[in-house]
């Protein structure tokens, strides 16, 4: 089943023509992997993929119905209770705790809070995190605060998750253990999760691998 599609996307700021064309399909328990380089739209992408931004052209479908056109308040009510969005930033309150960030989604979708406390013990268990769950994001090294996002993105049980360059600011080996905990979730949970890079080298064991160069998406060759 498809997650989300999208088809003959177009996508355009100012006069440049960032998305051109493009077609993308993401189906239940897929791990996608958008490479390119630095401003050549994976952001762009990733926001449409979110419905945080709409195409200008083409059409996007998200769980068997057309999203193109919705308005913003049916978009945000689907963002909060079917996608998980990673920010290359990780975008955590350095005030409240590890514990209290990953719980802010929950406490939005109105779960009863007995339920959260579970959702976000397991969750942060899961990504090897429960030893860290009262300290505050100042105090984690940058691996660990971009665990605490994925936790944060992962806690509500999304059907899609979508990373914007979660792992760039990484060095390889925590990058390549990211890549590892995203392809362990969508095995075990089915979740479809898509991941923007900026890396044009490393292997992440995606099903899907593809390369977005002159505003159009290509299947990646390694070399």
């Amino acid at each position: 089943m498809y997650i989300i599609r999208l088809l003959s996307v177009v996508k355009w700021m100012g006069r440049e023509k960032i998305l051109d064309n493009v077609d993308l399909a993401i189906e239940a328990g897929e791990l996608v992997v958008v490479r390119g380089r630095s401003g050549v739209g994976k952001t762009t992408l990733a926001k449409i993929l979110s419905l945080l931004i709409k195409p200008d052209e083409g059409s996007l479908e998200f769980i068997d119905r057309d999203v193109t056109s919705i308005n913003e308040g049916e978009r945000a009510f689907l963002r909060l209770k079917y996608i998980g969005y990673i920010d290359q930033m990780f975008k955590l309150i350095p005030s409240i705790s590890v514990a209290d960030n990953v719980e802010l989604p929950l406490k939005l979708l109105g779960i009863p809070r007995n339920e959260r406390r579970r959702k976000v013990s397991d969750i942060l268990a899961y990504l090897g995190l429960e030893d860290k769950m009262y300290r505050y994001p100042d105090e984690l090294s940058g691996g660990e605060r971009q665990r605490v996002a994925i936790a944060r993105a992962l806690a509500k049980d999304p059907i899609l998750v979508v990373g914007d360059e979660p792992i760039s600011n990484l060095d390889d080996n925590t990058a390549q253990t990211v890549m590892k905990l995203f392809r362990r979730y969508v095995d075990e949970k089915g979740t479809a999760i898509i991941v923007t890079t900026t890396d044009l080298h490393q292997n992440y064991n995606s099903d899907k691998d593809l390369l977005l160069v002159n505003s159009k998406l290509h299947t990646f060759q390694r070399f």
